[in-house]
């Protein structure tokens, strides 16, 4: 009976999100790529001193990369840079840990996402060049959730009405604003909030504060029993 032929992908847009060892020379390396989405790939002798990998098995740089395999575990053939090295530090390096994080727990295997990809390469740019965090990381997290098909409305409440700047709301994960009552349920929000979120405009610091607290709500919902590291560091450090 015929072998059928390995799946070839070559010099294809991604980035490493995560790498663990693999047997006692070898690495795991967790790729987020443009057109096929989350993959995971073998580099083989990756933990070798003298590796030709090794050093460009870097979180957060633009990289091509070619692999092959019709499991689910491909082998890496090669990496090589893309356009224009970033440079994370401090804070900003620790958001970029986080975005990855969430990539991990959130992104399906091999479920391409190209309109995610480029807003996760424009995040980093942003955190690169010392771009405001919070209000980047709520971007994101919006930008996740929507682009993975989880309904996040905004601009108007679950019965279908627009919603009202005034006016205070209950949002509920799967059900959206509710209009607020005396029996909370879910965060309690202005309606300009969801407002402001749905306009991308994050110059309010109530914006700001009950942003935080939605995207923390909803992340945790999808996320079900799933914790995230990175998430209590930048709490613990600095309230992000």
């Amino acid at each position: 009976m015929a072998v059928s032929a390995s799946v070839r992908h070559d010099h294809q847009p991604v980035y490493v999100l995560h790498t663990y060892p693999f047997k006692e020379t070898s690495l795991v390396v967790e790729l987020f790529s443009r057109e096929l989405g989350r993959v995971a790939a073998v580099a083989k002798g990756a933990r070798r001193p003298r590796s030709a990998m090794r050093g460009m098995l870097q979180s957060f740089q633009p990289l091509l990369g070619t692999w092959s395999g019709k499991a689910e575990l491909k082998n890496l053939h090669s990496l090589e840079w893309g356009s224009g090295l970033l440079l994370l530090q401090g804070e900003a390096l620790m958001c970029g840990f986080y975005l990855n994080e969430l990539l991990l727990r959130l992104l399906p295997r091999e479920d391409a996402h190209d309109g995610l990809f480029d807003f996760y390469g424009l995040t980093l740019r942003v955190l690169a060049s010392g771009g405001e965090t919070a209000t980047t990381l709520r971007r994101f997290e919006l930008q996740l959730l929507q682009q993975l098909g989880y309904a996040v409305p905004l601009l108007q409440d679950e019965a279908g009405q627009p919603i009202q700047a005034e006016l205070a709301y209950d949002y509920q994960p799967e059900r959206g604003a509710c209009r607020a009552t005396q029996a909370q349920s879910g965060v309690r929000l202005q309606g300009k909030t969801l407002l402001d979120m749905g306009a991308d405009d994050y110059n309010d610091p109530l914006t700001q504060q009950q942003s935080k607290q939605l995207m923390r709500m909803l992340l945790a919902f999808y996320l079900g029993d799933q914790s995230l590291h990175t998430r209590q560091l930048l709490i613990d450090l600095q309230g992000l």
